[in-house]
């Protein structure tokens, strides 16, 4: 850990932010669940110890064994990457920093204990030195909300629910709640972005990151301005059809798509919020104790209202219309399918000819 003198502080000036909570960056969706999981005391510390005592000592074993440990003699880069990131957020217990030889671009945060932060070597050699930044920022946001401990605590309850699948619409409810689960995790992904912008505070390095993680290494053929009018390009997503395949597509993935981790980061980049915290006006881990369970679930209601409400996804406004009890909605819905034109008369009368001089598809 970075000493408070700041003989060790991080490597360019930022911002640091003593004593912060988690609650400041989680995602309101992803705060909602963490919150409420805290609240049951003895239950993480339990699985913590059990998975200290076996799990976490085979997986520490194999990355001593087979990846390099980084230090002050080895990635030295990195490790101060890592030191400073815990240094920023405030983090005593600086995580144990490897990389794997893998061309597979990766991180990853693992164990509930004492996490450990593994990055792959096609991840380091893909992203520059605040790209890294920002990842290791990610992975240590990871650690420090608890994320593993949560994440496992919930997929042994999923499991033990498994067990009812045999009874009538079991199935279903189980589905229903690994659906659930899938939207948790991809909202703490959103989260430990914002993790990483803190601990980096250069948005275009994080923006540039998330886009090789889509495009490699050829950054002079790549442009993150294009790439967030790409992103606004896939929400509108032409017409219903495509916002149905979208949600088909995105239900199964843990992570979000890229492009839509990049306008989400900057829209948060240019919030209220993220202004606050900069100023040092943040909450505190001496008031997560007292976090109401209440307040945060209305937060992640009130961000999916207003989400749905500022949506240009086509299916999403289908949605609105359904709630807002238009009468349209039938006939939306046959003029998608049946590549009428919206708004136009289901048969042809002579009152809606075309005119002489109007273009004939």
């Amino acid at each position: 850990m970075t000493d408070t003198n700041q003989a060790k502080s991080p490597s360019r000036r930022r911002q640091r932010f003593p004593e912060i909570s988690t609650r400041a960056w989680e995602h309101p969706a992803d705060r909602s669940a963490l919150v409420a999981l805290r609240k049951l005391t003895g239950f993480d510390d339990v699985l913590k110890k059990l998975a200290g005592l076996v799990s976490e000592r085979s997986i520490r074993l194999m990355f001593l064994a087979t990846a390099v440990k980084t230090s002050e003699r080895q990635f030295p880069e990195l490790y101060n990457m890592v030191r400073d990131a815990a240094y920023v957020l405030d983090l005593e217990k600086v995580p144990d920093l490897y990389v794997t030889q893998d061309p597979t671009v990766n991180a990853m945060c693992i164990g509930m204990d004492t996490p450990i932060i593994v990055l792959t070597s096609g991840l380091v050699e893909l992203l520059d030195e605040e790209e890294l930044r920002a990842v290791v920022g990610h992975e240590v946001g990871h650690a420090m909300s608890g994320h593993a401990v949560y994440r496992t605590m919930l997929l042994i309850l999923t499991n033990i629910a498994t067990r009812i699948a045999w009874i009538p619409l079991g199935n279903l409810a189980i589905m229903a709640l690994i659906t659930a689960l899938k939207e948790w995790f991809r909202k703490a992904e959103l989260s430990c972005d914002r993790a990483g912008l803190l601990a980096g505070q250069d948005l275009q390095a994080s923006m540039r990151g998330l886009m090789k993680l889509a495009g490699g290494h050829n950054l002079g053929e790549m442009n993150v301005d294009a790439f967030l009018e790409q992103a606004e390009e896939y929400e509108k997503a032409g017409d219903l059809r495509d916002g149905v395949l979208k949600l088909l597509q995105v239900l199964p993935q843990t992570h979000p798509f890229a492009v839509v981790r990049v306008a989400q980061l900057k829209k948060w980049s240019e919030s209220d919020e993220y202004r606050s915290i900069l100023a040092g006006a943040y909450p505190r881990r001496d008031g997560d104790a007292n976090a109401s369970v209440s307040d945060q679930w209305k937060a992640a209601a009130d961000h999916y209202s207003t989400s749905v409400k500022e949506s240009k996804d086509p299916l999403i406004g289908l949605l609105r219309d359904v709630a807002g009890g238009v009468g349209t909605v039938g006939g939306k819905l046959r003029d998608t399918f049946t590549g009428a034109r919206s708004g136009a008369p289901a048969g042809g009368t002579d009152s809606a000819a075309p005119a002489d001089d109007a273009p004939r598809g």
